[in-house]
């Protein structure tokens, strides 16, 4: 079975990044929901749910992203395609896992900030002065360009 799904949680363990000998960057962590609401008699938070635990799994450029950024406690938003696969050891069970295709921290617990990678610079048009260098963003007021991109 695989669908794609946008999962809300916390990193419940320290990320873990491979690199292969032949083949793409890996980081995996384990992903825990976290639902919780607050009871209106006596203000305190419980749970609204059982917590489900995920692991994701992320490919390439948004390996390395993610070794980089991702720490145990993080509160993100991963949407990917679930996997559900049974396995069998001592006993059976099953596994629910997330390639994820896109991570993010969610904003409502903190702050973050964007860097851009190296990977997706965009080079200035010949005479522009749009410049996407990491750490440097173009200021539409200084005539450098539009800032998301899309130019006119």
């Amino acid at each position: 079975m695989t669908e794609t799904v946008a999962v809300r949680g916390t990193v419940a363990t320290s990320p873990r990044h491979i690199v292969p000998e032949a083949g793409a960057p890996i980081t995996s962590f384990r992903l825990v929901t976290n639902d919780r609401r607050r009871e209106r008699r006596s203000g305190a938070t419980v749970p609204d749910a059982p917590s489900n635990w995920f692991t994701v799994t992320a490919f390439d450029e948004l390996a390395v992203s993610a070794a980089a950024c991702i720490a145990r406690g993080d509160p993100l938003l991963v949407s990917g395609r679930l996997c559900v696969r049974d396995w069998e050891g001592e006993q059976l069970g099953v596994t629910v896992e997330i390639e994820a295709e896109a991570i993010g921290h969610d904003l409502t617990w903190g702050r973050s900030e964007f860097t851009r990678s190296t990977a997706g610079i965009r080079l200035p048009a010949a005479g522009g002065a749009v410049s996407d260098a990491p750490g440097e963003r173009p200021d539409p007021a200084a005539g450098q360009g539009d800032p998301t991109g899309a130019g006119p």
